[in-house]
């Protein structure tokens, strides 16, 4: 969905990325890739939303950690 709550088209999009990418879209995997499409739009429209203020910032630091393997891991 977009801002005004309608939902959003990424075919062109998506045949944009794929041709730019040198990507083949077969027609069985289309219907997933936009699936894929709307669900990060959706997520996207959640954080856009989230208010910030000059105190908020980025986080710019990253600091890698090992996972926890846990008990009998090799």
């Amino acid at each position: 969905m977009t801002a005004a709550g309608t939902t959003m088209d990424h075919t062109a999009y998506i045949d944009a990325a794929a041709a730019t990418l040198g990507l083949q879209i077969t027609a069985e995997q289309r219907p997933g890739v936009t699936r894929y499409f709307a669900l990060a739009a959706d997520m996207a429209a959640v954080v856009n939303g989230l208010p910030l203020t000059p105190a908020d910032e980025a986080g710019n630091v990253f600091k890698p950690v090992s996972p926890d393997l846990g008990e009998g891991a090799a």
